[in-house]
């Protein structure tokens, strides 16, 4: 859950003013903008780990377009969008790395056990170059192409934004791990000899007693009748149609 926090909270003195909106709502994000001569078009997004700030980010808009600036018609509310993220900034920079999982918490959305291939509709793409983040918006077009597959479109329908990285408050490395730490309740149950590959093939094994192949039972076939001195054999002794009484 996330809430819009007023602009009048600030940003360096803004630690109480999180903490006690986020206990009052139960929210673990935040974002709120503010615009003043020194930071002008600002905005700040933020994540709360047990009702504490966590990560704090703050952003300048440079150029923004609006839903409204952009006639196309738009997705339903509520559509669950796919996120992309390109440029190595975002695995090389460690603020830029905080950056894409704040955004992912913020736009993922709830989680569902099935998605239907016609609601993938909405892509959201953030591209990080030359020390600015660039936020676009686009609608999946489903378009003939002769053959099962359709053809795949994206079309623009805003809002889109030329974002520069400002100011950070980033939690510490000990509490961030704890903060990815997940409840044993919640973590889902090894089931013993059982592997996945990397195409996500499962793959089972079977402990069983080891078999006595002479018990085996097989086609019956004269060619494979045991003769009489065979059987003798297995027995351990003499045939009694051979045995002579004294």
């Amino acid at each position: 859950m996330w809430q819009v926090l007023p602009a009048e909270c600030g940003y360096g003195n803004s630690a109480p003013f999180l903490e006690f909106f986020s206990k009052k709502s139960d929210c673990s994000l935040f974002l709120f903008g503010s615009h003043n001569k020194k930071r002008p078009n600002n905005l700040i997004v933020g994540r709360m780990f047990d009702y504490h700030v966590l990560d704090m980010i703050e952003l300048g808009i440079e150029n923004f377009v609006s839903l409204k600036d952009i006639k196309n018609n738009k997705c339903p509310e509520g559509t669950k969008p796919m996120l992309i993220f390109a440029g190595d900034t975002f695995d090389l920079s460690e603020e830029y790395r905080r950056l894409k999982s704040l955004l992912i918490d913020f736009f993922r959305g709830p989680t569902v056990p099935n998605i239907r291939l016609a609601g993938l509709e909405h892509v959201l793409h953030f591209t990080a170059v030359d020390g600015k983040i660039y936020m676009r918006s686009y609608k999946v077009l489903l378009k003939k192409s002769g053959c099962k597959i359709p053809r795949i479109e994206l079309e623009d329908i805003g809002p889109s934004l030329d974002l520069v990285m400002r100011r950070t408050h980033l939690a510490s490395d000990d509490l961030y791990k704890l903060s990815l730490k997940q409840p044993k309740a919640l973590k889902p149950k090894k089931k013993k000899n059982i592997s996945h590959d990397v195409f996500g093939t499962t793959y089972g094994r079977i402990h069983m007693q080891k078999q006595d192949l002479s018990k085996l039972q097989t086609r019956k076939m004269k060619g494979l009748k045991k003769r009489p001195a065979e059987k003798s054999a297995e027995d351990g002794g003499i045939s009694p149609k051979k045995t002579k009484s004294v």
